[in-house]
């Protein structure tokens, strides 16, 4: 099981929620935390998970879930609703990068994600989700790549190659329906052509014997 289906399973599901996106992430500048505060729990992973809850009216929440070294259990942290979010930053609208900020209302993390794919991924579909389910105020999002935010996104293309291969894939079968179809008539021709090929000789030899 890979660890965000674990977190889903351990974390969400208990609570009649889904897991709608994952990245894990670490911290692009250390933050200071008191000494006595660290509980000597050593080293750990971090995710930043997006979820909703399955029962109507939906929420949706920003979790930042742990996992401590030597441990295989997901723990929740700091928790967040989605109108809690005010910005999220993409660092660089120009090219693929791994970072990306997140403001709340009461939060300022700076983020680096396992990869630019990963990262992406999860703005994308973390800004789906505002545009569906935040209120009246939604959070900005800034220095964002555009396929992020709509128009040539990757879930968009990932739905277009879908649909296309479906498509395809009826084309073909269309067209292999009419090359048989063809294949049959061109059967049946050749049948009746025999049938009266037969016919004729079979009059034939009659009047022969005759």
């Amino acid at each position: 099981m890979s660890a965000k289906s674990a977190i889903n399973k351990e974390v969400f599901t208990p609570h009649d929620e889904k897991m709608l996106a994952a990245v894990q992430v670490k911290r692009r500048t250390k933050k200071k935390i008191p000494f006595l505060a660290t509980g000597g729990q050593g080293d750990y992973m971090t995710f930043i998970c997006l979820s909703v809850t399955n029962k109507k009216p939906s929420h949706v929440s920003i979790t930042k879930v742990k996992q401590f070294e030597g441990s295989s259990t997901f723990i929740k942290r700091s928790q967040w609703t989605i109108d809690q979010l005010q910005q999220v930053n993409g660092i660089d609208s120009n090219k693929d990068c791994p970072e990306f900020d997140l403001t709340f209302e009461n939060a300022f993390d700076q983020w680096v994600a396992g990869s630019a794919g990963d990262k992406c991924i999860f703005v994308q579909v973390l800004h789906h989700t505002c545009q569906r389910y935040s209120s009246a105020r939604k959070p900005e999002f800034v220095n964002c790549q555009s396929k992020l935010l709509g128009g040539n996104s990757i879930l968009h293309s990932a739905a277009d190659s879908v649909t296309s291969a479906v498509q395809k894939a009826s084309q073909a079968l269309n067209e292999r329906g009419e090359r048989l179809g063809r294949a049959e008539e061109r059967t049946a021709e050749m049948r009746n052509s025999a049938e009266q090929f037969a016919v004729t000789a079979h009059k034939l030899a009659m009047k022969h014997k005759c």
